[in-house]
């Protein structure tokens, strides 16, 4: 595959060492020097590739899912904090006919996560004794908090218990570390996701990408997940 890095910070340069390892090219760079660059002249760029790969910012997201979509580009978002756009977003590939595959989290082992979490809170909801929480850990330089990836568990747990506010610590370099825990007087059920590293993220977008490659429409990774699992 020809792939596009929209965003060569951290993890695009992780994202081109695991691309490459895969045997994919990376063709097209979107970097910093490309701020200023509408979405018509950044769709330029990307005209040659077989799907981009977003990791950038926020407030970057409508202008480059849209230089995608005039360029007939698939688009994985891994970018996270736009989803009061989410309507925007998606209305925008819905009406070119366009594909994306987004998510809070394209780590495999956080994908696996969820479904452990939401399973065992639909267990322990037969016991009122329980209450629920969620913690989350990352590096100081992450913008959003709580982390959209902790606001996708809560979202699962809350399904079958109700939980509170999520905890969440911004220090350091820490890659991620997302718990859920279940208390109650007699004991504490707590599971733990801790990521090493940010490699397992940039190993799932690129999963992503070449799943998405043919395919219209608009997808969470979880569905890129699901394929993979049954």
């Amino acid at each position: 595959m020809q792939i596009a890095l929209i965003g060569y910070g951290t993890m695009g340069k992780l994202i081109e060492r695991v691309a490459l390892d895969r045997r994919h090219e990376i063709s097209v760079i979107v970097d910093d020097s490309d701020a200023n660059s509408s979405a018509a002249e950044v769709a330029e760029k990307l005209r040659v590739c077989d799907a981009a790969v977003d990791f950038t910012v926020a407030m970057a997201v409508r202008r480059n899912v849209e230089a995608c979509m005039k360029a007939n580009v698939p688009i994985v978002l891994g970018t996270t904090g736009w989803i009061d756009q989410r309507s925007d977003i998606e209305s925008l590939v819905a009406q070119n006919e366009g594909s994306m595959v987004y998510g809070a989290n394209f780590s495999i082992g956080v994908n696996l996560f969820y479904r452990i979490a939401e399973f065992a809170a639909e267990l322990v909801s037969k016991f009122p004794e329980y209450e629920a929480f969620i913690e989350e850990q990352h590096h100081s330089r992450k913008l959003d908090s709580p982390s959209g990836t902790a606001l996708k568990i809560k979202a699962l747990v809350s399904k079958y218990v109700e939980v509170g506010d999520i905890a969440a610590t911004r220090a350091g370099d820490i890659p991620g570390t997302h718990r859920v825990g279940f208390d109650s007087s007699a004991d504490q059920v707590l599971l733990t996701h801790t990521a090493r590293s940010r490699e397992g993220f940039a190993l799932g977008a690129i999963m992503a990408a070449e799943w998405i490659v043919g395919r219209k429409g608009i997808y969470e990774f979880a569905d890129v997940m699901d394929e993979i699992l049954l």
